[in-house]
């Protein structure tokens, strides 16, 4: 292998007991002290690995090495070191670690390479915090919506503030930062967050595609009153009404989506929350996702005529809020290519396959080529502490990137 094996490993190690949770887990919220932790110590990987740095307006700690020819479009690799609270070790940090571990080996082959260089850890990729992720890519390519900064997470701070805290004055007049042509590709390394290349017994796969989210929030509202003097019949439980939905909605999903649909409620806030009370107001997401963006808004359509149905049946006031949409992103053939080329040269007979969760490379894809490589994790386990991939696996998953990285950077 071209990449330092030894560095690498140290690496996944060192930044899994930042935020460390038990044995295994980690938590690394969004622009808290552990994020700014993370990121003071990965920026100095960046800057042994001769990148220079800077953190932006927007949380993203970016590494740049100058290319031969300055005027072509850089080679952007990258992805994230922020966590779920319950997440683990290799989520986001491998592509992230990754590489920086390719623009080491690089310097360390005493090659400066043709094409600039830019290596991201993108902020607040997870949005478990704000409810709202990928916020540090939407920042660089346009896509922030009013009220970014305002939304506030369950303690009631502020991105703002969160962001202040972190040590960053955000400046959301610097979006966007790049412009289509400013990139000739962007590459994420990730865990698969699936169960594909171990049923395969494949250490690697290479990306297709990336399906296309929904995340919507969900606010229905009845009345509170006594649990024990109100009659069934007479009664305006939210609780219920969000119950039935989520039932319904998952089996529209099982019964009409496609193999690639998924479809889940994940958060549940309730009002006023005690064991006496029928609740009054509940608020819950909906995350709805495919490949096939015409089966997704079939099914959509169909989520909201349960949603008003539901609430019609037992007399709920309900609402509807967007909170990320994105269409299904597509990776580049000519970087698949490549990815293929370079992999028959390492040996691997890495399959091709999708992606279910989002990534920031889907956010990429609107202002730029991108092409995305997977590492096989044990069960498929993610956003928990038993994520676990095996170290041979992520240092192939690396060596794939370096090789691919090479050969657009050359090119």
């Amino acid at each position: 292998m071209k990449i330092n094996q030894k560095r690498f490993q140290e690496h996944i190690e060192t930044l899994a007991k930042i935020g460390k949770i038990g044995e295994t887990g980690v938590c690394r919220l969004a622009h808290s002290k552990e994020d700014r932790e993370a990121v003071d110590v990965v920026r100095l990987w960046m800057e042994e690995a001769g990148l220079d740095t800077h953190i932006d307006g927007f949380g993203n700690l970016v590494g740049r090495i100058e290319g031969k020819e300055k005027d072509k479009p850089i080679l952007m690799l990258g992805s994230h070191i922020d966590s779920q609270p319950y997440g683990g070790r290799y989520d986001g940090t491998l592509g992230a670690l990754g590489a920086i571990e390719v623009v080491h080996t690089m310097k360390e082959e005493g090659i400066t390479p043709n094409r600039s260089i830019e290596v991201i850890c993108f902020a607040d990729e997870e949005g478990s915090r704000f409810n709202k992720g990928v916020f540090g890519v939407r920042g660089i390519i346009g896509q922030l919506e009013e009220g970014e900064l305002e939304r506030k997470d369950k303690n009631g701070v502020t991105r703002l503030e969160a962001l202040r805290e972190f040590g960053v004055e955000p400046d959301l007049s610097q979006s966007p930062v790049y412009k289509p042509g400013d990139i000739e590709a962007f590459l994420e390394l990730h865990i698969e967050q699936g169960p594909v290349l171990e049923s395969q017994d494949k250490p690697v796969g290479i990306v297709s595609a990336i399906s296309g989210p929904i995340w919507l929030t969900v606010t229905l509202e009845g009345f509170a009153g006594h649990a024990g003097s109100v009659p069934m019949n007479l009664r305006q439980d939210a609780f219920l009404g969000a119950s039935i939905i989520t039932k319904e909605f998952n089996e529209l999903v099982r019964n009409e989506g496609t193999p690639n649909t998924v479809g889940t409620v994940g958060s549940v806030q309730t009002f006023p929350n005690s064991r006496n009370i029928i609740p009054e107001k509940v608020e819950f997401t909906i995350d709805l996702r495919d490949i096939d963006l015409d089966a997704r808004t079939k099914l959509e359509k169909k989520l909201y005529e349960i949603i008003e149905r539901t609430s019609k049946e037992l007399n709920l006031e309900y609402s509807i809020s967007e909170d990320t949409r994105s269409d299904p992103r597509y990776c580049a053939d000519w970087i698949k290519d490549i990815m293929k080329t370079e992999d028959e040269q390492l040996g691997y007979d890495s399959p091709t396959l999708m992606s279910g969760p989002f990534h920031d490379a889907l956010f990429m894809s609107y202002i730029s080529d991108y092409g995305m490589i997977f590492v096989r994790c044990e069960k498929g386990i993610s956003h928990n502490p038993l994520e676990f991939a095996e170290m041979e696996d992520m240092e192939k998953g690396v060596e794939l990137l370096y090789h691919t990285a090479m050969n657009i950077a050359q090119s």
